[in-house]
């Protein structure tokens, strides 16, 4: 749907663009649309921000079953206060039967390649193929990865989705004032178990 040299003309023509605006030109250039989520720190930036312009979008959240009693209560706020249209993916084995099964296994073991792709990949892979969208809305910011640092705001993902990521290049500090200004929460008590370290890519966007 989209070719690199029209990536490339769209991340230069909007290096300095508002996330307002690069949201709106994400929704001329295509309007079936979802955006991700998984109620990490500053998650409430982008939900607030696209829901703005389309109260109705697709939220898609892929839980692990692993997030802290803390994410659970601020995903359940920020969803009531947004009033977002939710869509929850689980994994098909429920935590407590793979914690018996496999537990949480390391990143160096075996198994982790397992573990990502029941808990976290299949998910995921689930919602896109129900949603099927030509948008993909996340909040990837430059600094978090490696790969990340390479991307930009526009980029495409395995499958040719056009990835949009309008806080691209925000920092910690201007994120907070905007959580301040439209008041809203934040969560840092975030927990990944397919991560033993942040800047560590996940498996969705690599």
């Amino acid at each position: 749907m989209f070719t690199e040299t029209q990536i490339e003309e769209l991340n230069k023509s909007f290096e300095k663009a508002t996330p307002a605006e690069i949201i709106k030109k994400a929704f001329e250039l295509n309007n079936k649309a979802v955006v991700t989520t998984n109620f990490r720190p500053y998650e409430a930036a982008i939900l607030h921000a696209v829901n703005s312009v389309d109260p109705t979008i697709s939220v898609i959240w892929c839980d692990t079953g692993y997030n802290t009693p803390q994410t659970y209560r601020h995903a359940e706020q920020v969803i009531k206060d947004l009033n977002l249209n939710i869509f929850l993916y689980v994994p098909k084995q429920t935590s407590s039967h793979r914690d018996v099964v496999m537990g949480i296994p390391s990143i160096d073991a075996p198994e982790h390649a397992l573990f990502t792709e029941q808990v976290k990949l299949e998910p995921f892979r689930r919602a896109m193929e129900e949603h099927k969208p030509n948008i993909w809305f996340t909040n990837l910011r430059q600094g978090q990865t490696a790969f990340r640092n390479s991307i930009g705001i526009f980029s495409l993902s395995k499958d040719g989705v056009l990835k949009v990521s309008p806080f691209y290049y925000w920092t910690d500090e201007k994120l907070d004032g905007y959580l301040e200004e439209n008041g809203l929460p934040n969560e840092f008590k975030y927990f990944d178990p397919t991560k033993a370290l942040e800047n560590r890519e996940c498996g969705l966007h690599a």
